[in-house]
């Protein structure tokens, strides 16, 4: 039962989903949600908070293995500039766990989710829900995209 934590990183938001992975090959999941932080604050604050909150989810359920949407291209440089240094954050905290990650794409976890790199939000968001048996769409979209590249991760890996 390996328990996977998917990332979805942003300086305002960042999104996480841990999926447990069971022996009969069930994905289930544990815990979902987002990390916010004050538009208002520095952004030495707001990367620290992601930091800090971070820290207190992975004690909290121990992950074995990690993911994290990679970063191939932004259209507005602040934005990729602030989502980079909001990924180097992230991947601190995991390099600081002990615990191995692993970057998947936008289009790659498309594709293992919904089977089609062309998907849209609205089917990848219906298949997390599919795929994780749950009643309705996980909230936030940044903790439905948290969630899928967690699935993405305990399938391409097959643990």
């Amino acid at each position: 039962m390996t328990l996977a934590l998917g990332i979805d990183p942003g300086t305002a938001t960042t999104g996480y989903g841990f999926v447990r992975l069971m022996p009969d090959g069930e994905l289930v999941a544990v815990s979902f949600g987002i990390i916010s932080t004050d538009k208002d604050e520095s952004p030495s604050a707001r990367l620290e908070k992601i930091f800090d909150e971070l820290n207190k989810l992975i004690k909290k359920h121990k992950p074995e293995t990690a993911a994290v949407e990679k970063l191939f291209f932004a259209r507005n440089v602040t934005t990729g500039i602030a989502v980079g240094q909001a990924r180097g954050v992230v991947l601190l905290a995991l390099q600081k766990a002990g615990i191995e990650s692993f970057e998947y794409t936008p289009l790659e976890v498309k594709q293992a989710v919904a089977g089609y790199g062309g998907a849209d939000k609205k089917q990848v968001q219906e298949m997390v829900r599919a795929l994780l048996q749950l009643d309705k769409i996980p909230k936030p979209d940044d903790a439905a995209d948290a969630l899928a590249i967690a699935i993405t991760h305990l399938n391409t890996k097959r643990y």
